[in-house]
């Protein structure tokens, strides 16, 4: 029971702390406030609600089809695990060692200041949920692709959706209230959060990798004695 507890947290914190350094809602949200300047609190605060809905059925389905779509290709899921989670270190590698956000460095790609009145393009996909976000999610599906049992498994999906509602509730609202975030946190503020959640990215990527790899090792065939 203790052990089921501890997986169930651990499920939940994997996909919040592993998706927030690379999703990234505090250093987006000052390029979101940019971006929809022009538009009246209402419709900003529904482009908010849009983003948020949006991101988390991209994200979702990215965790649950994911692993699913890598095995019809004939792709194990410890290989995921050793090249995701590679994947997902480096991303937190290149977030620590990046000056600056790095939103706000692609953010002139996305679109022209002002310009955004969709609530999927380019404010969900890619501001919000890049490549990378997806990477990272298809990462946390293939590590959590199944428990013990059949309920141990519906309980670690229900959680990894938990981790995920709570992350895109924080997208919400650090978009819908970008102007006093941004004015409260500071560039300063937002950076060393980022950074911090970077590094835990880098230990997850590591572990993740780690478990992938020690799967792959425990089935290397023994010699006979």
């Amino acid at each position: 029971m203790v052990a089921l507890k501890g997986d169930i947290l651990g499920a939940f914190l994997l996909v919040y702390a592993g998706l927030f350094p690379v999703v990234n809602p505090l250093g987006a949200a000052p390029i979101f406030l940019s971006m929809t300047t022009g538009r009246s609190e209402s419709r900003r605060s529904r482009l908010a609600l849009d983003v948020a809905i949006n991101s988390f059925f991209l994200l979702a389905g990215a965790i649950l089809c994911g692993s699913y779509v890598l095995s019809f290709f004939g792709i194990t899921i410890p290989a995921v695990r050793v090249a995701g989670g590679a994947l997902v270190a480096g991303m937190g590698w290149k977030l620590l060692n990046e000056p600056g956000n790095p939103k706000a460095a692609a953010a002139p790609e996305a679109a022209p200041a002002g310009a955004a009145s969709d609530g999927f393009y380019p404010l969900t996909l890619p501001l919000t949920v890049g490549p990378g976000a997806i990477s990272v999610a298809l990462t946390i599906g293939a590590h959590h692709a199944s428990g013990p049992s059949t309920a141990h498994t519906v309980l670690l999906l229900a959680s990894v959706l938990l981790g995920l509602l709570a992350l895109v509730l924080t997208v919400y609202l650090a978009y819908r209230f970008a102007g006093p975030l941004v004015a409260y946190l500071g560039e300063a503020g937002v950076n060393a959060l980022v950074k911090l959640s970077a590094f835990i990215l880098v230990c997850i990527g590591v572990q993740i990798a780690w478990g992938g790899l020690a799967e792959l090792i425990g089935g290397l065939p023994r010699p006979a004695n």
